[in-house]
């Protein structure tokens, strides 16, 4: 059995995606379509390589993304989401919400996070439709 440091619902989410990387991650694989560790690295946050393989594993172990190999490269492999990541968007949007009220988010370059706050939850529906469609077997 897997020790937690409490069974608080905010601990155990925090446990999952409460570090500086995991939701960038989630957030490039659900809404930049990135599927590849190539593409997941050149993120604008200029995540370290070593840092990415940690999290993307633990992701993998914590039932948020899955890996498969390519069947292009056999090298390569392709992350997708899980049901369990994918109902990570709504709460996704509410961080993004957060930000726009308080951050100094750049909104020209960001507009599709005010565009998807204000679509409100029929647009998360949809996209979670659409996200199950494009990475669930």
């Amino acid at each position: 059995m897997e020790s937690h440091r409490s069974l608080c619902p905010i601990n155990l989410a925090l446990e999952v995606f409460g570090d500086k990387w995991s939701l960038v991650i989630i957030r490039d694989i659900m809404f930049a379509g990135k599927r590849h560790f190539r593409e997941l690295l050149q993120s604008e946050e200029k995540m370290a390589s070593n840092i990415l393989t940690d999290r993307l594993a633990m992701l993998e172990r914590e039932g948020i993304i899955n890996k498969e190999s390519d069947p292009e490269h056999k090298q390569k492999f392709i992350y997708s989401l899980t049901l369990k990541g994918i109902d990570l968007l709504p709460v996704i949007v509410e961080i993004g919400a957060w930000s726009l009220k308080y951050q100094p988010v750049n909104l020209e370059k960001y507009k599709h996070a005010t565009d998807l706050v204000n679509g409100g939850k029929a647009l998360q529906n949809m996209i979670m439709k659409d996200l199950a469609a494009g990475h669930l077997k």
